[in-house]
């Protein structure tokens, strides 16, 4: 990985795992609209949004800032769940 992406810690390593989480975030997006029978149009309306801005969040092109994915995460009907891991 450090050759491909840069030591961990460094600006390179950074943006890598940045654009790994939007792409994973896009991807679980992207399912959950489709189990769900939502189109994008639908999706973009029901928080406040445009359906050019559901496409880039499912393709991992931007990340959502925390509000909008959980704006988006209700507005599939679903929840998030935190737990603090067993130490």
């Amino acid at each position: 990985m450090d050759e491909l992406y840069g030591k961990e810690g460094t600006p390179q390593r950074e943006a890598f795992w940045r654009d790994a989480y939007a792409y994973c975030a896009g991807q679980v997006i992207h399912e959950m609209r489709k189990e769900e029978k939502i189109t994008q149009q639908e999706l973009a309306m029901r928080i406040g949004a445009n359906k050019s801005y559901i496409s880039r969040i499912e393709k991992g092109l931007i990340e959502p800032s925390v509000g909008t994915f959980y704006r988006i995460i209700n507005a599939l009907g679903l929840s998030i769940e935190i737990n603090k891991p067993l130490a």
